[in-house]
């Protein structure tokens, strides 16, 4: 919401995410809609205008009445006209981690396809980053005029209706499909030409708002996207209201600069307004500082954000992704506003059945566990050598959490969209890049986070080592060998659970002599296996069984590894 300082109108606005492969014309699109461009709009970029193509995030806007749907729908909050803030997202194939940084921030997403081409490899990638961060979707078939004028039609109802069939799987199965021409005749014809079918698209766009969920409440975290000095007055940053409000006058944070500002005044599209709240697009004044050292990031409220050298989240794997997720390789990974590289390590909970020995050689089993099992510190998880996909009939995929340790500090808020891609593939193959997301549930901010953090999260591997049982000394005692090497402290395994190829159990009581042997303790007794049979086959030279199961606690490779009895 924006209050003008002079004619006192109260504005609803509504960000719309214009997102498409590259080349479907969607600057042209956001060309026709609006009516007033801030100053990150229409691409500054000399490359992009030289080539045609957005490559940065470029942001306008346009007004028009409030729809009677929303008529008395804000509440205690009334509005007066609706606002549409166009945030053009690039869509060049290297530039992906700027379309993620923009679908962070808008509430309806226009995805724009060249119905010529029809579906391309961004496109889907587009899509796919709509599904995890906007509820709604409009479908815009974009350049129409280049269809043959007696096929136009034809053609217009079957890439509808197979796109109807592609997004039948997704969260916007049934959305809305328009077609328009937005720039008749290309980027380089006059502008004498009117653009199709644009007034029915802003209808169309008019039916499918809604009032988005607008606290200005907690904590200021404000999106900067752009950011430029003016001589006697300032700094301006313009960017997005994520959440809480800010007004004249407020001190707010920069993280990346490590410095606070006071804000001098406050401007959303050239109309100077009191303040601003979450969901607002605006243009803050703040005392001097140098504009090249902020070109994109955060303001918060001072002290709310903080910088993360690691950190925990969960994961779930993008469908699309054809790799695999590994341990300890690289991903790119978007938080915030940022992209960083950094190495992931996957953990889930334990395996059914992990209490249990076993003397087979198959792993243990990853059965699906419930989504609703909160991560916490107090229990012990599972290493998993790469992200665990359920097998056959089984619909859901285990809950699994992830380690992230970033090759350089970020900051960003608990509880944000992650989003982990390979954006080093080959941007001409068609493959999706983007491998798994999740929400950030707990971060580390100390440098030494290996040392000072991570012993609290426990994260073990199962193992197991087989030795021999070489006699029985009285009626709950066994003498055991070849499980450790006779330098091995012993001490350390004291209380061990062990298990007899027999079947009985025991726990170590300690070592017996010099040689890496070891005293076993029976509970149930060691009568059944004093019988002649049993002790024959001692005597041979496939002598019974001992195996030892041991947890390996490996958070990371700073840590000593250690070893606890099950």
């Amino acid at each position: 919401m924006s209050e003008s300082t002079d004619s006192r109108t109260k504005t609803l606005n509504f960000n719309v995410g214009v997102l498409g492969h590259v080349d479907s014309g969607k600057t042209s699109l956001a060309r026709a809609l609006s009516s007033t461009a801030s100053t990150a709009a229409f691409d500054k970029n000399p490359q992009s205008r030289e080539r045609g193509i957005t490559l940065d995030l470029g942001f306008s806007s346009f007004a028009v009445d409030l729809p009677d749907h929303l008529q008395g729908s804000g509440g205690p909050q009334q509005y007066d006209s609706l606002q549409f803030t166009l945030v053009d997202c690039p869509g060049h194939a290297s530039l992906i981690r700027t379309i993620i940084g923009g679908a962070q921030i808008i509430d309806l997403m226009m995805l724009v396809v060249d119905v010529v081409k029809g579906v391309q490899t961004q496109t889907a990638e587009c899509l796919l980053i709509g599904e995890l961060t906007c509820p709604r979707m409009v479908v815009v078939l974009n350049k129409i005029d280049l269809l043959p004028s007696n096929k136009r039609q034809s053609a217009i109802e079957k890439m509808t209706k197979r796109l109807h069939k592609t997004l039948e799987t997704t969260r916007f199965k049934e959305c809305p499909v328009i077609a328009v021409a937005a720039k008749p005749g290309g980027p380089e014809a006059p502008d004498t030409e009117e653009p199709q079918g644009v007034p029915e698209l802003i209808e169309l766009l008019k039916k499918q708002t809604y009032l988005p969920q607008r606290d200005p409440g907690g904590d200021l975290l404000m999106a900067v996207d752009h950011c430029f000095s003016i001589r006697g007055q300032g700094t301006v940053m313009t960017g997005t209201v994520l959440q809480g409000s800010l007004a004249i006058n407020d001190t707010v944070e920069i993280p990346a600069l490590k410095v606070t500002k006071k804000i001098k005044s406050v401007q959303m599209f050239r109309k100077p307004v009191s303040g601003a709240m979450q969901g607002d697009r605006v243009g803050v004044c703040v005392t001097q500082f140098d504009p090249k050292l902020l070109e994109r990031g955060l303001v918060c409220t001072p002290g709310s954000l903080h910088t993360l050298y690691a950190a925990v989240i969960s994961v779930r794997k993008i469908g699309y992704f054809k790799g695999s997720l590994a341990t300890r390789a690289k991903f790119h990974i978007t938080v915030g506003h940022e992209t960083v590289m950094a190495r992931v390590t996957f953990f889930g909970l334990p395996p059914v059945g992990t209490s249990e020995p076993r003397f087979d050689t198959e792993p243990l089993p990853l059965q699906p566990c419930s989504l609703d099992t909160p991560f916490t510190f107090d229990r012990e998880y599972f290493y998993q050598d790469e992200y665990v996909t359920s097998q056959g009939e089984a619909r859901s995929n285990p809950k699994q959490w992830a380690l992230l340790e970033f090759e350089r500090p970020v900051t960003c808020p608990l509880l944000c969209l992650v989003i982990g891609s390979k954006l080093d593939t080959d941007i001409h193959a068609n493959a999706c890049r983007l491998a798994f997301q999740g929400r950030l549930l707990q971060g580390f901010e100390d440098k030494s986070y290996a040392e000072t953090a991570l012993p609290r999260l426990r994260i073990y591997k199962s193992k197991q080592k087989e030795g021999q049982v070489e006699r029985v000394t009285d009626d709950y005692t066994v003498i055991g060998r070849n499980l450790f090497k006779k330098e091995t402290n012993l001490q350390l395994f004291v209380g061990l659970k062990v298990t007899l190829s027999t079947g009985e159990s025991g726990v170590i009581e300690g070592g017996f002599g010099q040689s890496g042997k070891f005293k076993i303790r029976v509970q149930a007794g060691a009568q059944a296996i004093q019988r002649p049979s049993i002790l024959g086959v001692w005597a041979d030279s496939n002598p019974a069984s001992c195996y030892r199961n041991l947890r390996n606690h490996v958070p990371h490779t700073h840590r000593c590894t250690h070893l606890s009895a099950i």
